[in-house]
């Protein structure tokens, strides 16, 4: 994922004519942080896992970024995600670096007390690099509300009341209206604005869903409220698909009960993997990374692609797609909604004055909208596609304020 983290921003910073030096100097992390965590099973056994947090950039603010709890959590994985968070919170122009981490282990195999326990052995460990003008830690891959407001708690007895230190918390523990469905919500934005640019209506759009958890649920539901018709749905253990478009509030009751769409009865089962080669006009990809890749793009039949996971197509995919006329709403454009009404829920806290959830919802569709046009002229202006279009503007904002901080020397390009 590193590798195809850097082909796109070495892509963008030949555009910017970055010298190699700056462009070294943008990819860099700023700080890299891996410690043990240490703590005892409920069966009396010593558990170990490796926690990590990369801390990528800080010149345009804090450092923000998700943590996730996951087998394949390393500090390569983390480091392209950080990267990421960079370039997206500096496309969607809020005052945040990009950072990102977690902890290498598998909380279906774990017990509530053992999770509880990882967790705020983790926050003792990264708690002097952590902080509300530091790195605010978010929800990500297997973590929640719940895991949110532990960290606070954790982090708070050792200075005092703070919970800025993260977002995503529940909202009796000073958490935002709007912030759980936050993600799902900013795709829909996206791909509202899309749809919008192309004249195209929502009624009797098809789309299929690769993932269905807390972003590509909400997607699902809002999509679905739309006129959308949700024809296939794929998790990790299967898929489900109708031509007539799925239920998605009983399929939501479905996972909730069975932690898969597998099985589903308002729809016919099918391997998951098919989704993203299915016949609709709109896929979206809601899981891990690298899942559309040069053996199956040329399969693909959506004509728009909305990416609400970091990182699901490779470099190889995307050229083949571009070259099939697909239009791609790439990552770091079309799922910034979780981190931009974070940033709401970070300024609630600061502030110590709440939000409604109808101000959190505009005040995110201004900011998707803002960004897509953003990026939308420098794609017109530099004949790319919205990905290239969408790394110029947030390596050449960063790659600003980067010089402009720290040398004496003047910028030698301007940016948007």
């Amino acid at each position: 994922m590193l590798e195809e983290s850097h082909y796109y921003i070495n892509k963008a910073a030949k555009i910017l004519e970055l010298t190699e030096k700056v462009k070294n100097l943008l990819i860099t992390p700023k700080r890299v942080v891996k410690v043990e965590i240490v703590s005892e099973g409920d069966n009396g056994e010593i558990l170990h896992h490796l926690g990590f947090r990369v801390q990528h950039d800080d010149s345009r603010g804090p450092m923000k970024g998700g943590l996730r709890y996951h087998p394949s959590v390393n500090e390569e994985e983390a480091t392209a995600l950080a990267n990421l968070m960079t370039w997206k919170t500096s496309i969607v122009n809020i005052p945040y670096g990009g950072a990102k981490g977690g902890i290498n282990c598998d909380p279906h195999n774990l017990s509530e007390r053992e999770l509880h326990d990882i967790t705020r052995s983790f926050v003792t460990e990264i708690k002097e690099v952590i902080g509300p003008k530091i790195d605010i830690p978010a929800p990500d891959v297997n973590t929640n509300a719940k895991i949110m407001g532990w960290i606070m708690d954790e982090y708070s007895k050792y200075y005092g009341f703070s919970p800025g230190v993260v977002t995503g918390k529940p909202l009796h523990l000073f958490g935002s209206e709007g912030r759980e469905e936050a993600t799902g919500r900013g795709v829909l934005y996206a791909l509202d604005i899309t749809l919008n640019d192309k004249k195209t209506a929502w009624e009797g759009l098809t789309v299929a869903i690769q993932g269905f958890g807390n972003v590509g649920s909400f997607a699902a539901r809002l999509m679905m409220e739309k006129g959308a018709k949700i024809v296939a749905v794929g998790d990790k253990d299967g898929g489900v698909e109708n031509p007539d478009g799925l239920n998605i509030y009983d399929l939501i009751k479905w996972t909730k009960d069975h932690r898969t769409v597998k099985g589903f009865p308002g729809g016919n089962d099918m391997k998951s993997d098919l989704v993203l080669t299915w016949d609709c006009d709109v896929l979206i990809p809601a899981a891990l990374g690298d899942v559309i890749t040069k053996d199956n793009a040329n399969d693909i039949q959506a004509k728009i692609i909305v990416e609400a996971a970091n990182g699901p197509t490779t470099p190889e995919a995307d050229e083949i797609l571009n070259k099939k006329g697909v239009l791609i709403i790439p990552d770091i454009l079309a799922n910034s909604g979780g981190v931009t009404v974070s940033y709401f829920e970070w300024a609630q806290n600061i502030q110590q004055f709440r939000w409604e959830l109808e101000k959190v919802n505009a005040e995110l569709l201004k900011t998707i909208q803002r960004a897509y046009e953003d990026v939308k002229e420098i794609a017109n202006k530099n004949n790319a596609d919205m990905r290239t279009a969408a790394f110029i503007l947030g390596i050449g904002r960063v790659a600003k304020a980067t010089i402009s901080r720290t040398y004496r020397v003047n910028p030698k390009f301007d940016i948007y």
